[in-house]
C-alpha cells in the first residue's frame, strides 16, 4: 500500500475513533419562563447520573423555553428537539412514554404547602380535613397530574393553560390559594411579594417525578437508570437532593403543620413504593439540623 493510502486510511481510523468517542448530545427542556428555576435540579441531577453512567452523554438545554405538555408532545414525537424530560408520573404518562422510575425530588413534589394572598394569610388555620379544603377554591395547569388528584378528593380546582396563570388568579382573587409543592413555594413566594406562605397544613398525596424518555430511546433510559442507581448508592443522589431544598425543608417547618393525606389514582402498579431508600420522609430531617 502506497505511504499516502496509509496516511490516508490512518487519519481516517483517527476520525472515527474520535466521532465514537464524542459524547451523545441530550436535550432537556428549558423552564417555561424566563424566572423559572423549576428545572435546575432536574438538569444537575440529569447530569449526575449520565456521568455515573460513563460519561457518554452530554446535556444541553433546549433553545427555546417549553411548557409542559409542549415538552412532552415533542418528546413522544420522537421530533429530536426534546430527548428526555423531567415531570410528575401519571399512569397515561407511562403508557405513552418510557419511564425511569426512579423519583427525581424521592417524592417531595406530593408535598404541597398552600400559597396564599399575603392579606389572607390565615385562611387556612382552622383546616382540619379533606372537607375543611373543599371550601375553598384552587387551580392547577390543565395537564397536571396534581389536578386529577385534588379533584379525585372533591376539591375545587380550575384548569389553567400557563404556569404564570395560577399567580394571576391567585392575585386577581380568582382563586382562594393553591397547593405548591415544597420545592418549588420558596422561589415562587419571592417573586410575588404580594403573594404569602400558608404555616398551618401540609397536603400530602404519594407520587412521584421521573425522568421520561421516548419509548424507542432504550439506551438512553438505561444509561439514566444505571447513574441514578449508582449515585444512590455512593450516596450523592441525596447530597445533591439536600443542596438544593435542605434550607427550604428545614424553612417548611413540617413538625408544626397538620399533615392531610390524599390518595392519589393516578399512580401505577409498578411505582416502587416498597423502595424505601427512594423516597423523602420527615424523619429523614433529624439527620439534618
Amino acid at each position: 500500500m502506497p505511504a499516502l493510502c496509509r496516511m490516508l486510511l490512518a487519519c481516517l481510523i483517527l476520525l472515527a475513533a474520535a466521532a465514537a468517542a464524542e459524547p451523545i448530545l441530550v436535550r432537556y427542556p428549558r423552564a417555561e419562563g424566563i424566572d423559572d428555576e423549576r428545572g435546575e435540579y432536574g438538569l444537575a441531577l440529569l447530569r449526575l447520573a449520565l456521568a455515573k453512567s460513563g460519561g457518554q452523554y452530554r446535556v444541553e438545554l433546549s433553545p427555546l423555553n417549553m411548557q409542559q405538555n409542549r415538552a412532552l408532545v415533542e418528546l413522544r414525537s420522537g421530533s429530536g428537539r426534546i430527548d428526555i424530560v423531567g415531570t410528575m408520573t401519571s399512569a397515561e404518562r407511562e403508557r405513552l412514554l418510557l419511564p425511569i422510575r426512579i423519583p427525581m425530588t424521592r417524592g417531595l413534589i406530593g408535598w404541597r404547602i398552600g400559597l396564599l394572598r399575603a392579606d389572607h394569610k390565615e385562611l387556612l388555620r382552622d383546616v382540619r380535613t379533606v372537607d375543611d379544603l373543599k371550601r375553598f377554591s384552587t387551580a392547577q395547569g390543565h395537564d397536571w397530574p396534581d389536578l386529577q388528584i385534588l379533584r379525585h378528593s372533591g376539591l375545587s380546582v380550575y384548569p389553567i393553560a400557563i404556569y404564570s396563570g395560577l399567580f394571576g388568579m391567585l392575585k386577581a382573587n380568582r382563586i382562594d390559594w393553591a397547593p405548591r409543592s415544597a420545592n418549588e413555594i420558596w422561589a415562587e413566594a419571592q417573586r410575588y411579594p404580594e403573594l404569602a406562605i400558608d404555616t398551618h397544613i401540609v397536603l400530602h398525596y404519594p407520587t412521584a417525578d421521573y425522568f421520561f424518555v421516548n419509548r424507542n430511546n432504550l439506551a438512553l433510559a438505561e444509561a439514566v437508570r444505571t447513574g441514578l442507581e449508582a449515585a444512590l448508592a455512593d450516596g450523592s443522589f441525596e447530597r445533591l437532593f439536600y443542596l438544593y431544598y435542605g434550607r427550604l425543608l428545614r424553612q417548611a417547618g413540617f413538625e408544626h403543620r397538620l399533615v392531610i393525606e390524599l390518595p392519589n389514582p393516578l399512580l401505577t402498579s409498578q411505582t416502587p413504593l416498597a423502595r424505601k431508600e427512594l423516597w423523602f420522609t420527615l424523619d429523614e430531617l433529624k439527620r439534618y439540623p
